[in-house]
């Protein structure tokens, strides 16, 4: 029985498998998604969130799915297409699956089953429903298919997982260092126009005495 998100594996849009453990550690969103749908602009805050959170943590995950009136009929490779030059969807898809009857695939067989708020647990209905995942692989919130990722309530939990802190341009050793360097910098250009006019001063004439 799976224990986590980090239990399963599934293949990219490119076709190879990837193994979801490769995302422990990191709060994830993960949508069931389809390129012909009046909810495929989601797509849009889906990359906005990601261009925002990924470097504290996060990741979106994208699963077409074609079992909500035929809305992704399309190849992997022109999901792919089409997402990219739409969109400019750079965060990870995934190949299409069934999120819903008896091909359910696994990930969404467990993500279905498991006592989920706002949206509760039970069949997936309709393109972009939404689960946020934290760091352990445990789902932390879900969301119906409306809900837009930059909503207020999807960022609250995501924030909740929680995100690593907003990452600072400089650690504190490497400040301190680059004060110090300054520091240096500007004695020794001191010490340098200090000896530079001592060099230039004038001599003095020497006063002549007249008889």
């Amino acid at each position: 029985m799976p224990n986590s998100i980090h239990d399963f594996t599934h293949k990219t849009i490119d076709g190879a498998q990837q193994s979801l453990a490769d995302y422990k550690g990191k709060v994830l969103l993960v949508v069931n998604v389809a390129s012909k749908c009046g909810l495929t602009p989601h797509y849009a805050g889906m990359q906005s969130l990601y261009d925002e959170y990924k470097a504290r943590g996060f990741e979106v995950l994208g699963f077409p799915c074609n079992q909500f009136a035929g809305q992704e009929p399309a190849s992997e490779a022109d999901i792919q297409q089409f997402c990219s030059t739409k969109y400019g969807v750079t965060f990870p898809m995934f190949a299409k699956l069934d999120v819903n009857g008896a091909a359910r695939a696994p990930l969404y067989a467990w993500l279905t089953s498991e006592a989920t708020k706002p949206d509760g647990p039970g069949d997936i209905g309709w393109n972009f429903a939404k689960f946020v995942v934290n760091k352990d692989g445990q789902i932390a919130a879900r969301f119906s298919p409306r809900a837009e990722a930059t909503a207020p309530e999807v960022r609250a939990a995501i924030d909740a997982a929680p995100l690593l802190p907003i990452p600072m341009l400089h650690s504190a050793p490497e400040q301190n260092a680059a004060s110090a360097r300054r520091g240096r910098g500007l004695r020794q250009r001191g010490k340098s126009a200090g000896a530079a006019q001592h060099n230039a001063a004038p001599s003095h004439p020497k006063t002549r005495h007249h008889k």
